[in-house]
């Protein structure tokens, strides 16, 4: 068989991605050790550096054009493997930035030093996103650099600071992005062992709110009881963000609809560690709680801390909330709502103000037509089981972002990791043999795409 026709058969393709593994889990550790956290600027040349090996390792592959790109922000590659006549063209799309690291002391092994264990690799980065860039790698090296259809890479680099550059990165650059196929490998499996395209996800709108009551401290002994201080009062409006059942209580909030998927409670206490005797909070079932309504976190607040408390009445207090804004609704109309309610709800008279933060827009990724059949078929033969449709609670604006600037483009949202994954948490990991499974999943769909 010739080797071009043996990257066609399904078989053969298996054994080409599974021999690019072994070396491209290298690459990952090597990558994973690079600490590209954006959010932090102290390693803002981390993550340049990162930028860098991402573009370099493209090259080695014989990619004709490379380029690393920043428009006001951090920078992103975008690499070009040209269409053979007749084909379409594919972008890859994950990013190379990751999440700070929380305190090390509570890592089981160090977070930039990726380490294997019982099946997993273990580090920040693992499984988001940087596994999705490896991924895409072995899925080309498979193909010796040259895939059946053209191949855009976009490795993004703000993805974890909300991607304030990618829409402008988008209109200056559509050229060269533009694709008939978007792939996102950047969300979660449905459990390890079970591949998941993802069809709808959260949005996202925060801001910090501040309360005052006075124009400077008082003594609280003096003046307690008739005076309210900053932060009980802040602690009142915070609690009417939520009713007695933990609904979400914001007037205007939109719900969507999601996959009809049984999650179990055991299932669901095992992710998430909840107390024993805590309580779940809002009505619905879990996947209509988790992905299709709003949901209200206290994020932070700023006020005296225990250990320098005194007998004071605050005349200011802040707190940073988030709102994770359902599929179907508007991020930008859900923060009027949510600011409305903060700004008609202060007790007591208080003075409110509402300084608005990041947003991001919901998603609905609609899973039909030749290129999902195309993409249902390539997971159910890599994985060997049908993919699941899921929804998740966590917000990856810029897939509204693609669908925007491309209408007209296929949008498939794909993972790596899986609940036990703990992104941007402690101890975060990837599952070794999910990772081979959508390596050779995403070969299989770039032949299958092939005219």
């Amino acid at each position: 068989m010739a080797h071009d026709d043996a990257l066609h058969d399904d078989d053969a393709l298996r054994a080409r991605v599974e021999q690019e593994l072994p070396g491209t889990l290298d690459d990952l550790i090597a990558l994973c050790a690079i600490p590209s956290i954006s959010s932090m600027p102290d390693h803002i040349a981390d993550v340049q550096a990162s930028a860098l090996w991402v573009a370099e390792q493209l090259k080695e592959l014989g990619c004709p054009d490379v380029q690393v790109v920043a428009e006001g922000g951090l920078p992103a590659v975008i690499a070009r493997f040209p269409a053979p006549e007749g084909q379409p063209t594919v972008c890859l799309y994950a990013h190379h930035d990751v999440q700070p690291t929380g305190d090390l002391a509570l890592w089981t092994s160090e977070p930039f030093e990726a380490t294997e264990r019982d099946g997993r690799l273990f580090g920040r980065g693992t499984a988001d996103d940087k596994a999705g860039i490896a991924v895409h790698l072995a899925a080309l090296r498979a193909f010796d650099g040259k895939p059946p259809v053209g191949v855009t890479l976009f490795i993004e680099g703000e993805e974890e600071i909300g991607s304030p550059s990618l829409a402008t990165i988008l209109e200056r650059h559509a050229d060269l992005l533009r694709s008939d196929v978007f792939v996102i490998a950047d969300s979660g499996n449905w459990d390890v062992g079970e591949p998941a395209f993802t069809t709808t996800l959260r949005g996202l709108a925060d801001c910090v709110v501040e309360v005052a009551t006075l124009d400077h401290a008082l003594h609280s002994g003096q003046f307690g009881g008739i005076v309210p201080d900053a932060l009980t009062t802040l602690c009142r409006l915070l609690a009417t963000l939520h009713d007695d059942s933990g609904r979400v209580a914001v007037e205007g909030l939109q719900h969507g609809e999601v996959a009809d998927l049984d999650y179990p409670e055991d299932r669901l206490r095992t992710e998430t560690g909840i107390l024993d005797g805590v309580e779940w909070i809002g009505e619905g079932s879990v996947v209509s709680r988790l992905w299709g309504q709003p949901s209200i976190s206290v994020l932070a607040i700023d006020a005296t801390s225990v250990a320098n408390a005194s007998n004071t009445l605050a005349p200011k207090a802040r707190a940073k909330v988030s709102l994770r804004v359902a599929p179907g609704d508007d991020a930008n109309r859900a923060m009027d709502a949510l600011r409305t309610h903060l700004e008609t709800h202060a007790p007591w008279g208080a003075k409110v103000t509402v300084t608005d933060g990041d947003s991001g827009q919901p998603g609905l990724i609609p899973f039909e037509g030749h290129v999902a059949d195309a993409a249902a078929d390539a997971f159910k033969v890599a994985w060997g089981r049908d993919a699941v449709q899921v929804g998740q609670g966590g917000s990856i604006p810029m897939v509204a972002d693609f669908q925007q600037a491309f209408p007209d483009a296929t949008v498939l949202v794909t993972a790596v990791g899986d609940p036990d994954s703990r992104a941007h948490g402690i101890d975060e990991s990837l599952d070794l043999g999910d990772f081979g499974k959508a390596a050779v999943a995403e070969a299989l769909l770039l032949a299958r795409l092939a005219r």
